[in-house]
């Protein structure tokens, strides 16, 4: 084979990878994550969960409220530096501030529930609670032993009295947050009541199996890679979602300025998306087999308490807000994911198996360690990191060491260490650095052990 036509086999597998990724795991998925994200982010004041950071607050309040703002805050790998930054600044304790900073990307709903989808849920659990365990860990060594700066830091900054202003949630926000939560569970969750059809209808010819062959030569399934192929069902959703993007890009751009014909043909198509992705659709020599699903079902009552509640609910600002928001977490991560699952989908042809298996193939030490260090030198924003993390794990990586590297991947990248040591100095940020290995290895190997 010569080297063009090795490039173009590279190519077309990592398009394939991107094909498959769209078909499969964009909608149900993470069109209704973005929509959480920027309700958690526009909705719900920060001031409701930092208030409780000081280091005078509390253990037992504020190690679990900085534990869990990341997802009350949607951080992620990309942001949570300068908020990391913001609440200490502004008289986070020191202890408070490095849990959140090590727990927010792993308990940011987008990071959950794609890790869930494209790794499993063992993952995606384990991922949450040990950051969690370790991460309140972590925090409290780091401010019993820089406890006297931690005291001078919390005199400059007036302490607690920077977190005094609270801030309600009203009742209203949590229930709109639980009908989103409802429609990305009702979408992912594989149960029986929920993926079962209840009746279908058939979309007879044979058109439907020859463009079927057509997408298999096109984008080859192949499960040693882990390309699944483009099913003509996915084929649809891919056309649905570009029609979402053209309309997005001139619906939501400058929706905080106030609403357009363009926003609400951007959020129809995103409604009809979610509804379409609900059916069950399966090919046959004589057409199309439509099934009517729980999960459809389930949805249209959602999207529809949804659209009730936002056009009545709120005041139109508030839910301008919520989409720009949205819209912001789109632009900034969408981009560097497709190109993460396209350099993932070139990387399945090109590492040698033998190589991964060699090195973080089983649940050692030095594996766990070797998925720390990669996260140092090998930076991936959040969701990016989980392809390439799927990657690793279909070349035979060990599930021990793949969740060391999901764990340190986020915090002990060269720059977020640059920023952490211009936030807390050079003395904290090596000890932060050190702590974050250590524990992230230890994470590695304790999950290694059960699976």
């Amino acid at each position: 084979m010569t080297a063009l036509e090795s490039l173009v086999a590279l190519v077309q597998t990592g398009l394939g990878s991107l094909a498959a990724y769209l078909a499969a795991h964009v909608l149900l998925c993470l069109l209704p994550a973005f929509f959480i994200a920027g309700a958690l982010a526009a909705l719900i004041p920060k001031e409701a969960i930092t208030r409780y950071l000081g280091r005078d607050a509390p253990k037992w309040i504020s190690y679990p409220a900085s534990a869990l703002g990341g997802f009350v805050l949607a951080v992620c790998s990309c942001t949570i530096m300068p908020l990391f930054a913001s609440i200490y600044m502004k008289g986070a304790g020191l202890g408070p501030a490095i849990t959140f900073l090590f727990v927010g990307p792993a308990v940011n709903v987008l990071a959950i529930t794609f890790t869930g989808v494209q790794i499993g849920m063992d993952i995606a659990l384990a991922r949450v609670l040990l950051s969690i365990l370790f991460g309140i860990t972590i925090g409290l060594l780091m401010a019993w032993l820089f406890r006297e700066d931690d005291e001078a830091h919390n005199e400059a900054t007036n302490g607690q009295r920077a977190f005094s202003e609270g801030a309600n949630v009203p009742a209203r926000t949590w229930v709109f947050f639980l009908l989103l939560l409802g429609v990305l569970i009702a979408g992912t969750l594989q149960v029986g009541v929920l993926t079962d059809s209840y009746a279908a209808f058939s979309l007879p010819g044979a058109w439907a199996a020859d463009l079927q062959a057509t997408l298999n030569r096109w984008v080859p399934p192949d499960a040693s890679l882990g390309i699944e192929g483009v099913s003509v069902h996915g084929l649809f959703l891919i056309g649905l979602l570009t029609l979402i993007g053209g309309a997005a890009w001139r619906g939501l751009n400058a929706v905080d300025e106030g609403f357009g014909p363009w926003t609400f043909v951007a959020l129809g198509l995103i409604t009809l998306t979610l509804v379409v992705a609900s059916f069950d659709v399966v090919t046959t020599p004589q057409g199309l087999r439509v099934g009517l699903t729980g999960k459809l079902m389930a949805e249209l009552i959602l999207l529809g308490l949804v659209w009730w509640m936002g056009l009545t609910q709120f005041e139109p600002y508030a839910m301008q807000e919520w989409l720009w928001e949205m819209w912001r977490f789109v632009k900034q991560i969408v981009p560097l994911l497709l190109v993460g699952v396209f350099v993932a989908g070139m990387a399945r042809a090109v590492v040698p198996a033998a190589w991964i298996e060699g090195l973080a193939g089983r649940n050692t030490v030095l594996a766990n360690l070797a998925g720390v260090l990669f996260g140092v030198f090998m930076y991936f924003p959040t969701l990016v990191e989980v392809p390439i993390a799927q990657t690793f794990l279909s070349l035979g990586m060990h599930r021990g060491p793949l969740l060391a590297y999901l764990l340190a991947d986020p915090e002990l990248s060269v720059q977020s260490i640059l920023i952490t040591n211009s936030v807390i100095g050079k003395r904290k940020t090596a000890v932060y650095v050190v702590l974050v290995m250590i524990f992230s290895t230890l994470s590695g190997l304790i999950f290694g052990w059960f699976v």
